[in-house]
């Protein structure tokens, strides 16, 4: 606690490998706030200087912290194909307004296995013209895999764009069963 008796921010952090490379997983005492894919040395500095600016906290790594275990759990369980559906406290304060809306809307309503258009997104949360803000939703997500925006798709049967990159997206919609493992 702080002086004041408020509890200071605080935010944790630890980089997994996973089959789509590394991920960095990033918490607070709220619950999973980012996951960041490529996380290479440099790609890691940039997030966790974004993270600091945005939360008010200086990450800590600790991929030892009680608020990381589970996520990490989770994740591997999924990468592995043990696991199916997250089920983990999420920290929602690195998005708002319509893009959270979206965000969250995809989060309960897109089961695993299966994928949904940006135009069917945007009608579920009732803005039906939409499409394209879902798309910028998508770009914002905070935290993909968990939050899977991987599973949006064109509505004319294109795979859409990736903030992790077409590769990554193809992965992990072949690792649900989407589409067929690549062949090299």
């Amino acid at each position: 606690m702080d002086s004041h008796g408020q509890y200071e921010q605080r935010v944790v952090w630890a980089v997994v490998g996973t089959g789509i490379g590394p991920l960095l997983l990033a918490a607070t005492r709220e619950g999973l706030v980012n996951v960041v894919f490529h996380a290479t040395d440099e790609v890691r500095d940039g997030a966790l200087e974004r993270l600091a600016s945005r939360l008010g906290a200086e990450p800590v790594e600790e991929p030892g912290s009680p608020l990381l275990a589970e996520v990490i759990r989770q994740v591997e369980a999924y990468f592995a194909g043990e696991r199916r559906d997250f089920e983990l406290p999420l920290d929602w304060s690195l998005i708002s307004g319509f893009n959270r809306e979206v965000l969250r809307e995809l989060a309960s309503g897109v089961p695993f296995g299966s994928v949904v258009g940006y135009g069917d997104l945007a009608r579920r949360v009732g803005q039906p013209g939409a499409a394209q803000a879902v798309g910028t939703a998508m770009g914002a997500n905070p935290l993909p895999v968990v939050v899977p925006c991987h599973r949006v798709v064109e509505s004319g049967g294109g795979i859409g764009g990736f903030g992790g990159g077409l590769e990554t997206k193809r992965h992990l919609l072949a690792l649900e069963g989407v589409l067929p493992e690549p062949l090299f």
